[in-house]
């Protein structure tokens, strides 16, 4: 890491968007994925429609939609983007009390589109918590990670 540099600040130690205006548009993909753990009963609950608020994974995945398309507004040094497709696909494993967001972004531009996609996740996961507190107080997004990207200078990458 020896070229690392933080890119976001400029040379007086400043917080900065980064100028991506030279950079060749190329077509951008990145994967993202939440999971939120709870207990069995409760994801029973959600995989078979039954929470006091209505279906759960449909909302969340609309949610997450949502928020990928308002990442720019939400973090402050990221561009805001014309995003081309977002979908998030969510599963449900009733016996280990987990719903799984997998959240997924589409991009031809200057900038990659691994904010929106884990904004995408980390909202549907958030979501998935408000519509079943009513059933259960102890639910826990557990993770938001990013799962693979690809596209622009940096080329491919996936997670181990």
């Amino acid at each position: 890491m020896s070229d690392a540099r933080l890119t976001h600040v400029d040379e007086r130690g400043r917080a900065r968007m980064v100028d991506v205006s030279s950079k060749a548009p190329t077509t951008r993909r990145a994967v993202a994925r939440a999971v939120v753990r709870m207990a069995p009963a409760t994801a029973a609950a959600v995989a078979a429609g039954d929470a006091p608020k209505g279906d759960v994974l449909a909302v969340a995945r609309v949610a997450g939609i949502q928020a990928a398309k308002r990442t720019g507004e939400l973090i402050p040094l990221c561009h805001p983007i014309g995003l081309d497709a977002v979908d998030v696909e969510a599963s449900v494993d009733a016996e280990a009390g987990t719903v799984t967001l997998v959240a997924t972004a589409l991009v031809t531009g200057r900038t990659g589109v691994e904010m929106e996609a884990m904004t995408a996740a980390a909202v549907a996961a958030l979501t998935v918590y408000d519509m079943v507190k009513g059933l259960e107080r102890g639910v826990e997004i557990a993770s938001v990670a990013l799962l693979e990207k690809s596209g622009g200078r940096s080329g491919e990458w996936r997670r181990g």
